[in-house]
């Protein structure tokens, strides 16, 4: 057996308004405090948390956030160290760096790369200036063009950018800009997820007061059929229902997530999938240190599967990825609700498995709630 790490990075300079991941900016965990105030023993105690997660070898570690190219790379490199030498690493072992392309420069992505990162994911989101500024993302769009050049010079075998799509105001030849000028660039992943508007968050406010609209389901439809037409042309294949890349770039870190297998959580917040007990661990970064370092557990919660819960998260998680489900694995009432589906185009259902088609993507959701109902 292998396990995954997830590294929680919980800072970043400014909030963007849509989000509502854990992650806090200086003043938030301290009033007038500077980055390095509040994040000076973080990797300490992050260290102290590995040292409960089991030993076994090592192929992918994530460092996600937040804003993890805030942090040094000699701080994140003592994390991939340490896991190196408790754990081990495979000799193909992914290790990812989230990046904002405004934080970084030639030389902190060259250090990045002397640490043992080999890919790195930029926040791209979109290369309208409006959408931008709805969004609150502070990041000068030229800078991404500039910060995936610099990230390939310097020798990251995978480079990725995350966009955003279905941003109040947002039209669709906004997003086919967004989308071209992204397959422009020299990368070998994207990542396209729909903006989800997050209860408490200020974009939601902006809606509620009637500041701003969403767009329509059928614009949202438009621009993921969208995307997923262009990558194919330019030769990313779609993987996963919001994820698109060139042959063996995919990203296989996200893969053991939707594949149910073992991966541990490290920082404040971070879940965790150990053989069929899922946990997550206290959200706040002072509560979080303060534990640790007088020797307690972080985890705030924990459950165990039961066969059922084990059984539908396969169909759910299964049913994103282009190796669809297996016929196999469903029963017949669930091969004949697939049946109808196919009927309407939704899902081809070959002889051994059964796939979602484009058209189908847009209704996944729906298609897991029946078959799990």
């Amino acid at each position: 057996m292998s396990l995954s790490f997830y590294v929680h990075i919980p800072y970043c300079i400014k909030r963007c308004g849509y989000c509502d991941f854990n992650t806090y900016t200086p003043s938030e965990l301290q009033d007038g405090a500077t980055l390095e105030i509040v994040s000076n023993d973080y990797i300490d105690a992050v260290l102290k948390e590995l040292e409960f997660a089991p030993q076994q070898i090592v192929p992918t570690i994530f460092f996600g956030g937040g804003t993890p190219s805030l942090i040094p790379a000699r701080d994140l490199g003592r994390v991939i160290d340490e896991i190196k030498k408790r754990n081990g690493l495979t000799s193909d072992c992914e290790i990812t760096l989230e990046a904002n392309p405004d934080s970084v420069t030639l030389e902190k992505l060259e250090s990045y790369i002397k640490v043992g990162f080999n890919r790195i994911s930029f926040g791209m989101q979109s290369v309208m200036p409006h959408v931008l500024q709805v969004l609150d993302r502070t990041h000068n769009p030229a800078n991404v063009e500039k910060a995936v050049s610099m990230a390939r010079a310097v020798g990251f075998k995978s480079i990725s950018v995350d966009l955003i799509y279905g941003t109040p105001g947002e039209s669709l030849d906004d997003w086919r800009q967004t989308v071209e000028a992204a397959l422009a660039l020299d990368i070998d992943h994207i990542s396209a997820y729909a903006l989800i508007v997050e209860t408490g968050t200020k974009l939601a406010a902006q809606i509620k007061r009637g500041d701003l609209a969403m767009p329509n389901d059928d614009l949202m439809a438009e621009m993921y059929l969208l995307v997923d037409q262009l990558c194919q042309e330019q030769g990313m294949s779609w993987y996963e229902l919001s994820n698109w890349s060139k042959p063996g770039h995919e990203c296989k870190h996200n893969i053991a997530y939707w594949r149910n297998q073992n991966w541990w959580g490290l920082g404040p917040g971070a879940h965790s999938h150990v053989d069929a007990k899922r946990f997550w661990n206290i959200k706040h970064p002072t509560a979080y240190k303060q534990k640790l370092f007088s020797g307690e557990t972080v985890i705030a919660e924990s459950e165990n599967l039961t066969a059922d819960q084990k059984r539908d998260e396969a169909i759910m998680l299964g049913i994103r990825m282009r190796e669809g489900l297996l016929r196999s694995d469903l029963s017949s009432t669930q091969i004949q609700t697939l049946s109808t589906y196919g009927e309407n185009g939704f899902v081809e259902m070959l002889q051994d498995r059964v796939l979602l088609t484009p058209t189908g993507r847009l209704i996944a959701d729906r298609i897991v709630r029946e078959l799990t109902f």
